[in-house]
Formats: structure tokens, C-alpha cells, sequence
């Protein structure tokens, strides 16, 4: 699994067949999902910025996002399995090619080649990886980058969240049979990702990097996209109440000891280590799906972050795509601000904070949101919108009803 550097400090639940946007307002949503998808997001934001090893234990980001991807291809299913898996592929790719389209140009304009990479041939042969990632799509090590805009890691930087990508898709052709093993053996095949992190983790098998790669990643969040599945077939709900509450902590405390074991701390984190990242991912996505309340409608405290949850929900993928390449573009600008003596001088406490980073961070998504965030609406063959938060619908829905009052009240009289 690549796992994307932390640049500043050195750096849907969607029903299927709706039409409706991924983040609308609409009617069947399950908004305690939405709400879980936007905290994951913004947890990666935060993880890739600052680095704290302890944010993935807090919030298990990427295990939450694989089990409600799984629930929502479950959910799917009840259609035939090549129509749903065409119809995720549309969703999931055009959003890559425009980032593809806009990294792949920028690096060869800065020289990056077959002769740069050392393998000609092979090169114009893994650039189509940028069009369907069954594995991971090659990027260029070292450019020069854009002074005072973006460091020489760039393109790094700008491949780093593409693990996922590559996992989701083989998830998603893979899920028809996953289903079918869940239908049969349910027990047996959610935990054998989690004995398959064990066996490659032991270094029983010796396999190429790309297929490594690939396998590790399913062993790891396998579990959770399998979990997801069998919360949406119901097999969750047959289980005793007092069963998850019992058994989900274990799970955390023995992924916890693994990498305690293994030498936790803030630059070998959970991502460095499969088994222990699978099994707190495992037993924290148990605990939450355990839990899981089914809103409907928004609880009256959570009312206010409606607009905020509903666009990350609508531009999950881009927000994802583009956040690593915000994060440096964000830090290396702040950086500038060091070359200011009275700002060097006096405010020292305010350069080193990694808080305006992550506000600039932010401001800079909402740019990529604006600028490359229709391509989701064109892979859910909908209008292209700029900033679908859900405003226009919500506004068009009381519109609709205080229409239907006044038809009411004018037949009254």
C-alpha cells in the first residue's frame, strides 16, 4: 500500500438507483453514513498534514470509507453484477483521468520520460494504469517542481491517494463473489482477509511487487468492505446486542498490542503495519456499524452541518484526488512567510502552527472542488454543478411546499 507522505512536517452511502446527488438531501439517505464519510474525509486532510500516528486509532478513516463503499455495492447487487460494476467503474474513473490529465502533462513537461524512469517500452505500457488502475499508475520521482508553489516531491504527493483508487476498483469487481462466499460461508469469509494479512505479514509467500502491493491492501481493508456488506445483508442485526460490544474491543486491543509490538510511534505508524491496522480498522468499523442509528433526517444538533456534510459527500473522490497535492501547495506557500524577519521575529508561534496550514489546506480544496469537481457529476451522468451542497434542493423543496400550502389555503376560501 503507498501511503501518501505528511508534507508539513517535512510534509455514498448512496441508494444506487437514485438519481439524486451522492450528498442531496434525498429522501432514503442515511445520513449517520454521510456523516461517517465526511469525518473520514476530513481525518485523512488532517493525517496527511500533521502526521499524529494516534489520528487513525481515534478515527479509523480509511476502514470506515471501504465498509461503507461495501454496504452501498451490497446494496447494489440486487442488480445484475455486471450492470453494477460497469456503472461503478463510470462513477469512479472520470474523476482519475482529469487528475491524470493534469499530472501526467505537468510531469512530462518537466521532463519526466521513459529514459527518466529507466524502463522504455514499459512506460507507454503502465501510463495506461492512469486510465483503469488495476495497478498502481507510475509517477516521477524527482522534478523540479514550482518555486514557492510546489516541491520537488510533487508528483509523489499527486500519486499518493491512487492506492485507493486501485484497491476500490478491485474490491468492486471482486464484490459478486465476496457476496456470494458472505451468502454461504458468512464467518469464514469476512475474517479470512484478516488471516491473509497474517500469512503475507509472515512472509510465507514471495510475490511480485504490483501483486503484493494489490494483496496487501485487501488483506488489510478487506475485512471492513466484507463488513459493510454483511451489515447491509443483515447479518449484523441476527447477532445478540451484547455480542459486537464484547467482542469489537478485543479485536482493537490485539491490533493495538501488534503495533506496540512492532514498534508504533509517529513515523512508523498503523500504515506500516497491515495486521495491526486491519484489526483496529476491523473491530472500530464493528463498533460503529454496531451502533449505526439509520437517521433519516438530520438529529436537531447536527441540523447546522447539513450543507458542509452533503458537498463532502457530493465530492468525496475529488476532495480525496486532489487533498495531498492542497496540502503541499498549502505548506510550501506558508513556508514563504518565514523569508518576512518581523513575521520570524515575532510570530514564530504562528509559522510553526500547522492550523493555517490546514485553513489554507481547505480553502485550496474548495478551489479543486470548483474547478475539477464536476467530473463526478459527468461519471453519475448529471448536470455539472460548481458547489452541490444541497442549498438549491433544500430552497426548491420549500418552494414546493409553501406552493402546496398556499394551494391549499386559496381552495379553503
Amino acid at each position: 500500500m503507498t501511503a501518501a507522505t505528511t508534507t508539513f512536517e517535512q510534509a455514498r452511502h448512496r441508494r444506487p438507483e437514485a438519481d439524486a446527488a451522492p450528498g442531496s438531501a434525498a429522501q432514503g439517505r442515511d445520513r449517520y453514513f454521510d456523516l461517517l464519510r465526511a469525518l473520514a474525509l476530513f481525518r485523512v486532510v488532517l493525517y496527511h498534514l500533521v502526521g499524529w500516528a494516534w489520528l487513525p486509532l481515534v478515527f479509523p478513516s480509511m476502514g470506515v470509507m471501504f465498509a461503507l463503499a461495501g454496504s452501498l455495492m451490497a446494496r447494489s447487487l440486487k442488480r445484475p453484477a455486471v450492470q453494477v460494476i460497469r456503472g461503478r467503474m463510470r462513477r469512479l474513473l472520470p474523476p482519475l483521468w482529469v487528475l491524470g490529465a493534469v499530472g501526467v502533462t505537468g510531469m512530462v513537461l518537466q521532463g519526466w520520460g521513459p529514459d527518466s524512469e529507466g524502463h522504455p517500452g514499459w512506460w507507454w505500457t503502465h501510463l495506461l494504469f492512469w486510465i483503469v488502475p488495476v495497478s498502481d499508475p507510475p509517477f516521477a520521482g524527482e522534478l523540479a517542481g514550482v518555486p514557492g508553489l510546489l516541491g520537488q516531491s510533487w508528483a509523489e504527493d499527486l500519486a499518493g491517494p491512487l492506492w485507493y483508487i486501485r484497491a476500490y476498483l478491485w474490491y468492486v469487481m471482486l464484490s459478486p463473489l465476496l457476496l456470494w462466499a458472505l451468502r454461504k460461508v458468512p464467518w469464514p469469509t469476512l475474517l479470512a482477509p484478516l488471516a491473509l494479512s497474517a500469512v503475507l505479514t509472515a512472509g510465507y509467500v514471495s510475490l511480485p511487487e504490483r501483486i503484493d502491493s494489490a494483496l496487501t491492501d485487501f488483506s488489510t481493508f478487506g475485512a471492513c468492505w466484507i463488513l459493510g456488506m454483511a451489515h447491509q445483508e443483515g447479518l449484523l442485526r441476527r447477532l445478540p446486542r451484547y455480542v459486537v460490544p464484547s467482542v469489537a474491543p478485543v479485536i482493537m486491543a490485539v491490533g493495538l498490542w501488534w503495533a506496540l509490538r512492532q514498534g508504533f510511534r509517529t513515523d512508523f505508524d498503523l500504515d506500516s503495519i497491515p495486521p495491526a491496522q486491519a484489526l483496529w480498522s476491523f473491530g472500530s468499523v464493528l463498533l460503529l456499524l454496531h451502533i449505526s442509528p439509520s437517521w433519516s433526517e438530520w438529529p436537531p444538533r447536527l441540523r447546522g452541518w447539513d450543507s458542509t456534510v452533503t458537498l463532502l459527500n457530493s465530492r468525496a473522490v475529488t476532495v480525496y484526488l486532489w487533498s495531498n497535492v492542497c496540502i503541499l501547495v498549502a505548506s510550501t506557500m506558508w513556508d514563504q512567510l518565514w523569508d518576512i524577519g518581523f513575521l520570524e521575529e515575532h510570530a514564530e508561534w504562528l509559522l510553526d502552527s500547522w492550523v493555517p496550514v490546514l485553513l489554507l489546506t481547505w480553502a485550496l480544496i474548495a478551489v479543486c472542488i470548483v474547478l475539477f469537481g464536476w467530473a463526478e457529476d459527468v461519471a453519475a451522468k448529471r448536470r455539472p454543478r460548481l458547489w452541490p451542497n444541497g442549498a438549491r434542493q433544500k430552497s426548491g423543496a420549500r418552494q414546493e411546499h409553501g406552493a402546496r400550502r398556499g394551494k391549499r389555503r386559496s381552495h379553503r376560501a
